[in-house]
């Protein structure tokens, strides 16, 4: 085997390494490195090294400056936790709120504290905008309160009776039974509310609908309603013809999961002279301080005309609600029902 000193390697070269740099001008007459000097000369491959391979390696030879590998810069983990604390709470921040308390608060006691921290809460809460940047809202709990704020909405459905009678059960249906009217009707007044297109309407026996809430359905849980006991606000509107007088009533119970009334609302019955203005009028109250163990409200109301007339004359109702707020300190209100007696 010819074997001719190379590179300056106290090795001789093998055939191949040889072949390769004679077919490219690189070997001399008497088997050394033409006019190229060792420092030009780098040897590669990978898999079996530079003098070994059965085959030429692609990039077997280099004729240009000697290039010395680097290793990459390789950085050391680092454990979330070392971040600082405001960071922490700024990720959270992003993190949806069921997630932070089902999973994320079980993580360590770090993230345990720091989940139940006020500023968390209370940034949430700004970026959902349920605060302003400057509000000066006396609040007890921020984490209670993004949560009911998240989940505050009408718990009554089809309540301007856009979808007809779907969702209400019809506990008595007199006279010429329930019905829906558009607004104003005949000797009617629009609503405050231009968004309210339609009205339920009684008739001249007695007509009382009603829908059962499940809380827990709606997402509220067991310790939020006995702990913190938010508050519920119901409210309903009413109102007569103008051509004929009526009576209006409203029930509204707080249950138990076995339909036991811990509390409730029943104003007296509102009745309306014949020949009234026809306007509009709001009955709004607010359970608070409830007694625990609250898993249902029980929302009904109706009424008759007064007339005993054949038709659709008793009392009209529409954009009723039940809405469950965050608990604000106030100074006790009477109910806002305007009672009209004869």
């Amino acid at each position: 085997m010819f074997a001719p000193a190379a590179l300056g390697r106290p090795s001789p070269l093998s055939t191949h390494t040889w072949l390769a740099l004679s077919q490219q001008g690189l070997l001399g007459r008497a088997g050394g490195v033409s006019q190229l000097p060792v420092s030009k000369v780098f040897l590669c491959h990978p898999a079996s090294g530079p003098e070994t391979s059965p085959h030429p390696h692609p990039r077997a030879f280099y004729s240009g400056p000697r290039v010395r590998p680097t290793s990459p810069t390789v950085m050391a983990p680092v454990c979330i936790n070392e971040l600082p604390e405001n960071i922490l709470l700024e990720i959270f921040t992003h993190v949806p709120a069921r997630q932070l308390q089902l999973s994320c608060r079980l993580v360590c006691g770090l993230w345990h504290h720091l989940i139940d921290t006020a500023t968390l809460w209370k940034r949430k809460s700004l970026l959902a905008g349920f605060i302003t940047e400057h509000s000066d809202q006396h609040v007890d709990d921020w984490k209670i309160f993004f949560f009911l704020c998240s989940l505050r909405r009408n718990l009554l459905r089809n309540p301007c009776g856009e979808e007809n009678m779907t969702h209400w059960k019809l506990d008595f249906n007199g006279g010429h039974r329930w019905k829906v009217e558009t607004i104003p009707g005949d000797h009617g007044t629009d609503f405050p509310d231009s968004k309210v297109k339609k009205y339920f309407v009684t008739s001249y026996d007695l007509c009382l609908k009603s829908q059962l809430v499940d809380l827990k359905e709606q997402g509220y849980w067991e310790e939020l309603l006995d702990t913190y006991r938010p508050d519920i606000t119901v409210k309903d509107w009413f109102a007569a013809r103008a051509d004929c007088g009526c009576t209006y009533n409203l029930q509204v119970h707080l249950t138990t999961s076995d339909y036991i009334s811990l509390a409730s609302f029943e104003p007296p019955a509102v009745t309306i002279p014949q020949w009234s203005d026809a306007r509009w009028r709001e009955v709004s109250y607010t359970f608070s301080d409830y007694p625990p163990g609250v898993r249902h409200i029980l929302f009904r109301h109706g009424g008759k005309d007064t007339q005993f007339w054949a038709g659709w004359y008793g009392p009209r109702v529409t954009n009723s609600s039940i809405v469950i707020n965050p608990r604000t300190p106030r100074d006790p209100a009477p109910p806002t029902a305007e009672p009209e007696t004869t």
